[in-house]
């Protein structure tokens, strides 16, 4: 019996980079709840935009956020990976020396980014994932724990820039591509897969008792983590050859009607 699912949310529950969730997986959400069944909202998001996607149901579900590094439970802050300082500015230097990217970390606090000059960008993220970014003049300087550093490849697929980027930070930091465009840099025990297994030993569910849908390869470890495992139609290969179902079906409400079939 199914009694936790977990969900990515840009490319799976939802078009990228939008707010544009159908409501009905509100009501289907809760009605899971009474049945016994929770659900968590997985995503590369901070929380504060995962927070404006599901705000009707906050207290709810459960929420891991910044791909593992910030993960809350009804309301409650239940774990924070931050990087250490030295391998916080070895990234942000590698970063500097990158051309056609922009560049924006996350805090407990919020988001920041010192690419306050590209104002299309800066637009994009607070329309589209409604963050609250603010710009400051270094990112370095700011005194706060960080937690994601996440860089928006222009015009190249994110998967074949990480190819470089993934040995070289080997050991320091959880490289991994969250989007087509977005590659992020997490503390090293940072995952999706690890925070949803930290998710299951509290509540005491199994692998067998977990269902999980994804669509890029930072959802490869949250798939992991469930026996009844999906990726979505609009998948990569490397999500589809990881999970134990392809969903055939290729509406934006594919995982809604999988769910639908649990009530």
């Amino acid at each position: 019996m199914i009694k936790l699912i977990a969900s990515d949310m840009d490319g799976t529950l939802l078009p990228e980079g939008t707010p544009d969730i159908n409501p009905e997986l509100f009501e289907v959400i809760l009605k899971l709840k009474e049945k016994g069944i929770m659900f968590v909202a997985a995503s590369g998001r901070q929380f504060e935009s995962m927070r404006g996607v599901f705000g009707k149901i906050e207290k709810d579900i459960l929420f891991i956020a910044d791909n593992g590094a910030y993960v809350i439970c009804r309301g409650q802050l239940m774990k924070c990976r931050s990087f250490k300082r030295c391998i916080l500015e070895e990234i942000v230097d590698y970063i500097r020396h990158m051309e056609d990217i922009f560049c924006m970390v996350s805090t407990p606090e919020g988001a920041y980014t010192d690419n306050g000059d590209d104002k299309d960008m800066v637009k994009w993220i607070r329309e589209g994932y409604h963050v609250q970014l603010d710009e400051v003049e270094d990112i370095l300087k700011l005194d706060k724990d960080i937690m994601k550093v996440a860089i928006f490849c222009k015009g190249v697929d994110a998967a074949q820039v990480a190819k470089k980027i993934v040995p070289r930070f080997e050991g320091k930091s959880h490289v991994m591509v969250s989007g087509e465009h977005w590659i992020d840099f997490m503390e090293v025990s940072a995952d999706k897969g690890n925070a949803l297994s930290e998710i299951q030993k509290m509540m005491g569910i199994k692998k067998e008792e977990t269902m999980a849908f994804g669509d890029n390869l930072n959802d490869i470890g949250l798939l992991n983590c469930a026996k009844e495992s999906y990726a979505v139609a609009g998948a990569r290969a490397e999500v589809k050859e990881a999970a134990a179902h392809v969903l055939a079906d290729v509406s934006g409400d594919a995982v809604l009607n999988e769910l639908k079939k649990l009530l």
